[in-house]
C-alpha cells in the first residue's frame, strides 16, 4: 500500500443506549450508537420503543 495517503486503522469503543459496549477497530475511533444486537428487536424478539429525538 501506498505509505501516507490511508486513515489510521485504531481501536474504538463503541458505546449502546442501552449500556452495551465492545471493542473493534475503526479509522472513526470510539463511537455511541441508539441500537445494537443486545438491544435490537430482530435479536432479542421483543418490541422495545427508544426515543432518540431527545
Amino acid at each position: 500500500m501506498k505509505q501516507g495517503i490511508h486513515p489510521k486503522y485504531q481501536k474504538a469503543t463503541i458505546r449502546c443506549a442501552c449500556g452495551n459496549t465492545f471493542e473493534t477497530q475503526s479509522t472513526k475511533g470510539d463511537m455511541q450508537v441508539d441500537i445494537c444486537n443486545v438491544c435490537h428487536p430482530f435479536y432479542t424478539g421483543k418490541q422495545k420503543i427508544v426515543d432518540t429525538a431527545g
